[in-house]
């Protein structure tokens, strides 16, 4: 789907009026970052990029485009015209997918045209904001299960297509194993997973029937719905039944499928019954509405879960369904000079970065798989053996710190020049891979799910000292 409408109408009336009244080569910079972190956490799995790239990359408006924007009644006939032989001349930097990011850090930052950089606003943020929540919350989720296996089910529960299909493959990059999503498995390359519905029991006569005729199906791949009429008086000894059938015929079967009920006793007396038939390793899986904070107390509960099928908490992350990534102008060229930019408030944590900047990650000097702290400075600055630094946190009570022993690794990269995209990584699999290596860096307290520390973030005293100088001249 062509996504170039896609934006609000006030983004097409400033470009139109900077059409009107400023140069229409003028550049922008934007930066992409977000405030604070969903569930009360601490980061977020940065997710979208592929997307980003691939729109702004083929950015251009289509006959059917123009032709509908004179009927808002809004623009001039000449900016119409600019926009019919519009295309990209924006580039982006950013941190690369699967990334844990901190408050305030920009995930990605594009500069262009300022008529351009402008229209592209609400799109990117759609994407990112999406993208990077369900992985965020993939990752909660997976983490909570000890690295046992998490099927995303969440296709009939996302709010619309477009959330589902790319709700997947986000919710893979935060840790998922896979997804029951045909469609986004086939666009992405991802794993598909499933077992099967209530309806297939009740289509007939009984449900050891049923099991039966599955089995017979899909010899290899029996994976038997227990609840659908009584777990302990029919289910399992069915499905009990089912097994030993395989069995004798040459066949182990995968395990079973818990959907309602009391889950971790359901799940405990279970894996007693199969056990005692000589099924040990047979999996129990567990679904319906479970999220992070359920699959936790499940486990207190001793439940002896083995995997998990898990839709609407994830895919619409439910108890924390907005990551409010905001977009903001960070310079602006006069006179083919760039000038830093910045955004004034009453609320010191909604005063913007200004200028060009680049993130550093902070490795212990001595233990290089281990972070200990990210710095946010202007991209020009060389970063040496020590740093002069201000917390970026404004709570904090221990402001200047002098920052030592440590391996600084860049995290801005290049990723699109004009419309040359640089190449990056865009298997999920892959991604998912890198992020559990940047997260296996990071301190244990800052992953925990409830209460966690806050990672370091410093600014560099440079930056800090030009935010406090245009604050100074904004209030002149």
């Amino acid at each position: 789907m062509k996504l170039e409408l896609l934006t609000d109408l006030y983004e097409f009336s400033m470009a139109n009026g900077y059409y009107h009244t400023l140069p229409r080569d003028k550049q922008a910079r934007f930066d992409v970052f977000y405030r604070r972190a969903p569930d009360n956490g601490s980061f977020v799995i940065s997710a979208g990029l592929m997307q980003v790239i691939d729109q702004v990359k083929n950015w251009h408006f289509s006959t059917g485009d123009i032709d509908y924007l004179p009927s808002l009644n809004h623009f001039s006939d000449d900016f119409l015209f600019y926009l019919t032989s519009a295309h990209n001349h924006c580039s982006i930097k950013a941190i690369p997918e699967g990334t844990p990011v901190f408050p305030r850090e920009p995930i990605l930052s594009i500069s262009g045209p300022l008529i351009d950089v402008q229209l592209f606003e609400t799109l990117i943020l759609n994407i990112i904001n999406h993208q990077s929540l369900i992985a965020t919350k993939s990752w909660q989720i997976t983490s909570a299960t000890g690295g046992r296996p998490v099927m995303e089910f969440g296709a009939r529960r996302a709010q619309g297509p477009d959330a589902a299909i790319y709700g997947a493959r986000a919710a893979i990059i935060g840790g998922c194993s896979s997804t029951s999503n045909v469609l986004a498995a086939k666009l992405f390359n991802l794993p598909a997973a499933g077992t099967m519905a209530h309806a297939w029991i009740e289509s007939f006569s009984d449900e050891l029937t049923a099991f039966r005729a599955w089995a017979k199906i899909y010899p290899d791949n029996v994976s038997l719905l227990v609840d659908t009429y009584d777990v302990f008086n029919s289910g399992i000894p069915n499905a009990i039944k089912v097994f030993k059938e395989l069995r004798s015929a040459g066949h182990e079967p995968v395990g079973i499928r818990i959907d309602s009920g009391d889950i971790a006793q359901l799940a405990i007396k279970a894996r007693k019954m199969i056990d005692d038939a000589g099924f040990t390793n047979a999996k129990i899986t567990a679904s319906n509405a479970l999220d992070a904070h359920i699959v936790k107390s499940l486990f207190d509960e001793g439940a002896p879960l083995d995997n998990f099928g898990i839709g609407e908490r994830l895919i619409t992350s439910s108890s924390s369904p907005v990551l409010s990534v905001v977009y903001k102008m960070s310079a602006l060229e006069n006179d083919d000079k760039w000038m830093p930019k910045i955004k004034i408030s009453d609320s010191r944590e909604k005063i913007t970065l200004p200028g060009n900047k680049q993130i550093y990650r902070l490795y212990d000097k001595h233990n290089l798989q281990h972070a200990i702290a990210d710095v946010i400075a202007l991209a020009d600055e060389q970063i040496g053996t020590e740093i002069a630094s201000i917390n970026a946190d404004i709570h904090v009570t221990r402001n200047k710190v002098i920052l030592t022993n440590f391996i600084a690794k860049p995290l801005l990269k290049q990723v699109l020049t004009l419309s040359n995209a640089s190449p990056i990584e865009t298997d999920s699999l892959a991604i998912q891979h890198f992020a559990q290596i940047e997260l296996a860096q990071l301190p244990e307290a800052t992953k925990r799910l409830l209460n966690p520390d806050r990672f370091p973030v410093y600014l560099t005293k440079r930056l800090a000292d030009l935010q406090e100088k245009l604050v100074d001249k904004a209030q002149l």
